[in-house]
């Protein structure tokens, strides 16, 4: 028997797709995607497309970060960025305005998580000392997890716009003003001995951001040794009052 036609053949083909699947099948329209398609896209729903708008935001990041911290802000271009990701820089601008934009998501992410983190513990049960603790390990650990971030943001301030420069500094001077008032209300409780609450609140906060400088990933410390060392000496600065273990009756002198 002779071969059927061209355009019999591919009849014959989508009814037996439709027969089997027990759907109907789908006509391609010229300029325009098929209908199955668009529904499929509008079903999605949106924690889902925020989950993957965020992941792609993350390798943007990632990218720029490693450009930037090893050639510098300014030597660093979005093409730069896009090629390592194997990406055009359309797929960029879809997540980020510009290269300053770029710049000052990285330079305020260690501020903002250490910022997230004391608002979290301020509210959390446990005495002064305790949330003093908490704060400098987690600020500490934020920054060390972001230790390119800070190095960057350390390098390039002042290429950041203003507007930007100014958000990152209206966190920082509120992480401040919270961290004296911890201060202040151990001192109310006796926890605390601080002779300028300010002061010491500076230091603390210099004793964390001085760390990017000299911590190596490779070193004899963990981030882990670092950040609760740290945390040690930021209670032995204010003196804080640490409760002894009481002794049971077998170690009480007859």
């Amino acid at each position: 028997m002779a071969d059927a036609p061209a355009s019999r053949r591919k009849t014959t083909t989508a009814k037996s797709a439709s027969t089997q699947t027990g759907a109907p099948a789908v006509a391609k329209r010229r300029g325009r995607p098929p209908q199955a398609r668009a529904a499929y896209g509008a079903d999605i729903p949106d924690d889902i497309r925020g989950a993957v708008a965020h992941l792609k935001r993350e390798r943007i990041v990632a990218a720029a970060v490693e450009l930037f911290y090893r050639q510098g802000y300014e030597r660093a271009t979005l093409e730069q960025v896009a090629e390592a990701m194997d990406v055009t820089k359309p797929f960029i601008y879809a997540h980020f305005s510009s290269k300053a934009d770029l710049l000052a998501e990285i330079c305020s992410r260690a501020i903002r998580h250490a910022h997230e983190g004391l608002n979290r513990i301020l509210v959390e049960e446990g005495t002064q000392t305790e949330r003093l603790e908490r704060i400098v390990r987690e600020f500490l650990l934020a920054v060390l997890d972001n230790q390119a971030h800070a190095v960057i943001y350390s390098r390039e301030e002042t290429e950041l716009k203003q507007v930007d420069r100014d958000a990152i500094n209206n966190l920082r001077r509120a992480f401040d003003r919270k961290l004296i008032g911890l201060l202040e209300a151990g001192v109310k409780a006796g926890e605390f001995t601080i002779e300028d609450v300010p002061l010491t609140a500076l230091a603390i906060g210099g004793l964390v951001g001085w760390a990017p400088v000299w911590y190596r990933p490779n070193g004899r410390l963990s981030k882990q040794d670092v950040a609760q060392y740290l945390a040690g000496m930021a209670l032995n600065m204010v003196k804080a009052k640490r409760p002894t273990a009481k002794r049971s009756k077998k170690d009480r002198p007859a």
